[in-house]
């Protein structure tokens, strides 16, 4: 009597184990071989930067040499500028056009649901065929500055996508095209939620819409902003396909960013040591973003707690 009530629960505890295998099988495989897939590539990088790996990889110890190349190259260096051009622009302009969409759609119009997929479809829509259809688009010969000229405008002008000095600006562009619905989204899931009894308190305190919104629901909305700001700037750093497909970099090397350096180096260069140190250097930079973001929010989920 006594075995049987002590075998009964590890029974049930392993019928249960099988009966959940497929789960494990199909989520937490995956997501370790994942996982060991990223450890160890980000470990064979790192070390492949401190190497004189040209060709292919190679033994070897050449401290930061490769580091101060990459610094010191002029790829990097407008890399780095434009990085800071096109994400300081990229995040403000994809912001601000996600929480106006949002706020429109929040004032219950009629189409909302077909607006909202309009505004959303950019998102099912690859960065290469963004590229690609942006190009057409402000291309000189085929796109808006035809189109204008041949309705009789001869002198009309937008040839930004070979012009260096407005070039990253078409980047800019076609990124907000296709982010500023992601933004909207969570701006307006943020706005349905913001409590009624709030918005009732101020309706009854007489405040006009343009006050409850920057009085009110705005500023519970600062979580979500935070949330969009990173995202979009961890996009913002790690752009590749957008750039390579809208102007390859081009003209000239105007519109370089970071990932486009990584690209020369190891698959048009052969340089694979200088390539891993600008990888590591752009793994940095997204630290520089992500880590205040994972310790700004254990701060928040402490206060939580503790509230």
């Amino acid at each position: 009597m006594t075995i049987a009530v002590s075998t009964t629960p590890s029974r049930r505890a392993a019928a249960d184990w099988v009966r959940r295998l497929p789960e494990y099988l199909t989520i937490w495989v995956p997501l370790l071989l994942s996982a060991a897939h990223l450890i160890a590539f980000t470990l064979w990088t790192i070390w492949m930067s401190f190497t004189p790996s040209t060709l292919v990889p190679v033994a070897g110890w050449v401290g930061l040499r490769n580091y101060s190349a990459v610094a010191a190259s002029r790829n990097w260096q407008i890399a780095l500028d434009n990085l800071l051009l096109f994400g300081s622009a990229f995040v403000l302009l994809s912001l601000a056009t996600g929480l106006i969409l949002a706020i429109l759609l929040d004032q219950r119009i009629r189409g909302e649901n077909l607006l909202r997929s309009i505004f959303l479809y950019p998102l099912a829509v690859s960065f290469v065929v963004t590229g690609t259809v942006w190009s057409w688009l402000l291309n000189p010969g085929l796109g808006i500055q035809k189109l204008v000229r041949d309705l009789g405008w001869t002198s009309f002008r937008f040839d930004w996508l070979i012009d260096r000095d407005m070039a990253i600006w078409t980047i800019v562009i076609a990124a907000i095209w296709q982010s500023s619905g992601f933004a909207m989204a969570l701006f307006l899931a943020g706005l349905r939620s913001v409590d009624a009894d709030l918005i009732k308190a101020a309706q009854i305190d007489g405040a006009g819409p343009i006050r409850m919104y920057r009085r009110v629901i705005l500023p519970t909305l600062w979580p979500i902003t935070i949330t969009v700001i990173v995202i979009q700037l961890q996009f913002a750093i790690s752009t590749f396909d957008l750039v390579r497909a809208l102007t390859n970099g081009g003209p000239g090397i105007a519109t370089q960013l970071p990932a486009l350096v990584v690209y020369d180096l190891m698959f048009q260069r052969s340089l694979l040591g200088r390539g891993a140190a600008a990888a590591v250097l752009m793994l940095l930079i997204l630290l520089a973003v992500l880590l205040p973001y994972a310790a700004w929010r254990y701060v928040q989920r402490r206060r939580a707690i503790h509230a």
